[in-house]
């Protein structure tokens, strides 16, 4: 129950207001956010990448509900592609985008051609995109928008949530050579009609999507703090003979930081997701609904411990 109410109010225009104008919202953001601007997360960007970490950073934006809120979106992640590649942070930081926040409920077309220049300022960086996952009505939309960008970047990374039904079938789609696949629990609220809802099943949807993914010819990025999940990981990376450099581990910016580099110092590629932005309400109240190790962390942060 918790969680769904979580997840209901991460959706809250009023409540974000409220949370970002709170005493200790600040402290929460700033613990799992990295600053407001790209001036504030580029040395943390670059603090990690000298701890041996890989990065993805991400922009905090609201849904975008006018055709100009899309193109600011865009500009905004094209504009810190050309800061990422001058401060010598590419290839080893990507960018992940939601297309949301590119229009995508507006206007699919108008999506479609603002990741398509996203993609290509990200290859004049030298680096790559992640198309994040959002809740399921949109999935259609984002995987037909990701085949279509992959004809000129196939390098554009897909995230697939372990809670949806369908995935276990997207990750056989996907678990091609050069496919890129971000595995995650998912973080929306979902009908159990499309959705696992009990942590159990999810957890077991998770590692049967691990399996196809490990077993397959792509590359897996596999999104989770659960210390189970991690160990099986490791463990399948092992049965089907993956080096350390055919696979990543994905953990995000505060969370967890001791398990980071100890996945690190075992030759793991590790990878951190590190937002930046204002808009960080829904992004946190997301995070906090997510189990077992986030939720706990969080928790501890909005009580001041």
């Amino acid at each position: 129950m918790f969680r769904y109410l979580l997840l209901a109010a991460a959706g809250s225009d009023r409540l974000g207001r409220l949370a970002a104008s709170a005493p200790l919202g600040p402290k929460v953001a700033g613990r799992f956010v990295a600053g407001d601007d790209v001036d504030a997360a580029l040395p943390i960007g670059r603090a990690l990448v000298d701890d041996g970490l890989v990065l993805t950073f991400d922009h905090l934006a609201a849904e975008t509900r006018s055709v100009e809120q899309a193109v600011a979106v865009r500009d905004e992640y094209r504009a810190l592609l050309g800061r990422l590649k001058g401060a010598g942070l590419t290839p080893a930081a990507e960018i992940s985008v939601k297309l949301s926040a590119l229009g995508q409920r507006l206007d699919e077309k108008m999506a479609h051609e603002h990741a398509q220049a996203i993609c290509v300022a990200a290859a004049e960086a030298g680096t790559t995109v992640t198309l994040d996952a959002e809740d399921h009505t949109l999935t259609d939309s984002t995987l037909e928008i990701l085949f279509a960008l992959r004809k000129d970047h196939p390098g554009t990374g897909a995230v697939l949530q372990a809670y949806l039904r369908r995935t276990e079938s997207d990750c056989r789609e996907l678990a091609a050579a050069g496919s890129r696949v971000r595995l995650c629990k998912g973080a929306y609220a979902e009908p159990e009609s499309v959705a696992f809802q009990s942590p159990l099943d999810i957890d077991k949807s998770f590692v049967r999507c691990l399996n196809v993914l490990m077993s397959g010819a792509g590359y897996p990025m596999v999104a989770t703090h659960d210390p189970r999940l991690i160990a099986i990981a490791e463990d399948r990376a092992r049965w089907f003979d993956r080096a350390a450099e055919e696979y990543e581990f994905q953990l995000l910016y505060g969370v967890r930081v001791e398990e980071q580099a100890r996945l690190a110092a075992g030759g793991n590629v590790v990878r951190v997701y590190l937002p930046y932005g204002t808009d960080w309400y829904g992004y946190v109240l997301r995070r906090l609904a997510e189990r077992p190790g986030t939720a706990g962390g969080l928790r501890r942060a909005l009580l001041g411990r």
